[in-house]
């Protein structure tokens, strides 16, 4: 039996259009020379936008272990995405830094998800896209989400 988008309820309309939203962001970013980036990632760089951190603190803020924390460092390092380099207030310590390729697809993914919104405002109407996105903040408010979301400990639901 076929699914019809059209009778998905908001949990499940949202969920889909995030996902389909999503894989348009992938496959810009594709495009761009990020093909061996992961919608996961975003969650790791989330916490490195505002500079380097210890892999203690990025374990804390994405509620993992130090070596769940560490396995991911050294595979997004291996793709050229983050490096460790020494604490400069502690000798012992390596922080995590996003590299310039880091960077890069950061503001990538910005400049995609910016022109995205633009296209559905163009393509939808900008008041219909402004009203969806307004009731899709509201129920992040409702359900008290704002919070982990202000502090960048966005993830995907266990």
């Amino acid at each position: 039996m076929e699914f019809d988008p059209a009778d998905a309820d908001l949990s499940l309309a949202s969920l889909f259009t995030g996902w389909a939203l999503a894989d348009e962001l992938q496959r810009r970013l594709v495009a761009d020379g990020f093909a061996d980036t992961r919608f996961a990632d975003g969650v790791v760089f989330q916490h490195l936008v505002g500079g380097p951190v210890t892999i203690s603190t990025l374990a804390e803020r994405l509620g993992v272990s130090q070596q769940a924390a560490s396995k991911s460092v050294v595979e997004l390092e291996k793709r050229g995405y983050l490096s460790r380099e020494p604490d400069p207030a502690d000798a012992r310590a390596r922080q995590v830094v996003l590299t310039a390729r880091g960077d890069a697809v950061i503001d990538a993914a910005r400049r995609h998800r910016a022109a995205l919104e633009s296209e559905l405002r163009t393509a939808l109407g900008a008041d219909r896209v402004e009203a969806a996105r307004v009731v899709l903040v509201d129920v992040i408010n409702l359900l008290g989400a704002a919070p982990a979301l202000r502090a960048r400990a966005a993830r995907p639901p266990r």
